[in-house]
């Protein structure tokens, strides 16, 4: 089997950006070769309680499911979900100033896309 080039970006949670602190809660994964790209997230509360005790886990959890919905291009995830999968990836990789960032894109190589990004998840952010 052919192992295939893969591009990934870590999603984080920057819950004060004055203090620049951060906990990883999340991976989106591209593989152009499939024509594959997909987030997967986890947030841990406990942890960006310790961060930030008045964070509001449920308005950072709404972004991630957001970061999910642009991958899918779900239906009513706006103006980015229509485009190709490697305008996606590249619009959800572009650095913001916002609560949930996307960390430096890392690259690899995987004989399997959807596994490679639960491993990733598994790996870097639980």
């Amino acid at each position: 089997m052919t192992r295939l080039p893969y591009e990934y970006a870590l999603l984080r949670v920057v819950p004060d950006l004055r203090r620049g602190e951060c906990i990883n809660a999340g991976v989106v994964l591209y593989c152009q070769d499939r024509r594959f790209l997909a987030a997967h997230v986890h947030l841990d509360v406990d942890r960006l309680h310790a961060l930030a005790p008045d964070a509001d886990a449920e308005a950072v959890r709404s972004a991630l499911r957001a970061v999910e919905a642009v991958c899918a291009a779900a239906p009513g995830a706006g103006p980015a979900a229509a485009e190709d999968v490697g305008r996606r990836f590249r619009w959800l990789t572009a650095p913001r100033s916002t609560v949930v960032q996307p960390g430096p894109v890392h690259t690899g190589l995987t004989l399997d896309p959807a596994a490679e990004a639960a491993r990733l998840l598994d790996l870097l952010v639980r």
